[in-house]
């Protein structure tokens, strides 16, 4: 005769709600209640799935993935789609799990994935955009997590995948200027992210170099939505003293830039250069194409995912990867009459 959840109960002295919650990993079970199942669970015998097996031998074979942002927010920009992508591929590959964390505030992220870790849902999580004071990675460390960065996390040597941004916005400005554009202004997302702070310093760094003065009316970060560039890029357009070229931290932020040079009429890149940054599916197909700068975002995913769960193999790869990036040259900044 087969083992059942009651069998289980009835042995542990608790009822069977409780021992499907713990098979469920409910928090509101206590560490004493949760061990006496599982240790049940055991000596009956009762594996009826790769749930409970998983429980028993203390392991979720599950990864979690921290979007640091609300799910219809991170679901609309491309480079999460492909990321997770990259993650996906690689956890299956190593018969690992992953477990999507989106969230409001940062006290609720916090909360949950700290949660995640204490009743045994995941084993790691990669953390998919760093902020400049990020208290999650704060909280990881000191409680000894195992955790990937995608990103740069300053002032810190924690495990991470990452393309320099420093140094490829600076190649994309550096691009505009070689075309003859001087008045270059930037848009970006969320000043809050490593990334916005980074790529907003290699706009700085080429503009700098050439000797050309950094006007702060010229630089709006906000969030990396089409809404949002197209109303940065108004509110610049919109100017007498307008800039003739504008650098998009990403191409959704870039598309909203060219619809706002469309509403006001201005041709590019004649009359305004424009470069983005990711090389999402539309830059290519947009009239005139998007020159943009090309990272290899499905393989920072699966390349985080195999750090992770190889650390948490204790099968140390490297701390720190540095993927490259790639100008892609387009006609929305080829005022000189080439692109690729």
């Amino acid at each position: 005769m087969p083992v059942t959840i009651k069998h289980v109960a009835a042995e542990a002295g608790v009822s069977a709600s409780t021992v499907s919650r713990v098979l469920t990993g409910d928090c509101r079970i206590s560490e004493p209640t949760r061990q006496r199942v599982l240790q049940v669970m055991e000596q009956l015998g009762y594996h009826p799935n790769a749930i409970a097996r998983s429980l028993v031998n203390q392991k979720s074979n599950t990864i979690g993935l921290v979007l640091s942002r609300a799910p219809r927010t991170a679901m609309a920009i491309p480079f999460f789609a492909e990321l997770i992508g990259g993650i996906t591929e690689q956890a299956y590959a190593d018969k690992h799990h992953v477990l999507l964390v989106s969230s409001i505030s940062r006290e609720e992220e916090c909360s949950q994935v700290l949660n995640l870790f204490r009743n045994k849902r995941v084993e790691g999580v990669i953390h998919a955009a760093s902020r400049m004071d990020d208290t999650l990675i704060s909280a990881l460390a000191q409680e000894g997590f195992p955790f990937v960065v995608i990103g740069r996390v300053p002032g810190s040597d924690v495990p991470s995948v990452n393309n320099d941004n420093i140094a490829a916005a600076d190649m994309a400005v550096t691009h505009l200027l070689d075309q003859g554009y001087t008045r270059i202004a930037c848009v970006g997302g969320s000043p809050d992210l490593v990334v916005t702070m980074d790529r907003l310093q290699g706009y700085k760094n080429a503009l700098t170099r050439c000797g050309i003065e950094i006007r702060k009316e010229w630089v709006i970060c906000s969030e990396s939505t089409t809404l949002a560039g197209a109303a940065a890029s108004e509110k610049l357009l919109g100017q007498a003293d307008r800039p003739d070229a504008i650098f998009a931290m990403d191409d959704t932020l870039a598309v909203g830039v060219w619809k706002g040079a469309r509403k006001f009429g201005i041709n590019c890149p004649e009359e305004l250069g424009i470069i983005g940054f990711n090389d999402d599916l539309i830059s290519s197909i947009m009239e005139p194409a998007l020159s943009t700068v090309r990272i290899p975002i499905f393989e920072m995913g699966r390349q985080a995912a195999k750090m992770l769960i190889r650390g948490i193999q204790n099968e140390f790869t490297g701390k720190n990867r540095i993927v490259p990036a790639e100008l892609v040259i387009r006609q929305s900044s080829m005022r000189k009459g080439y692109y690729s």
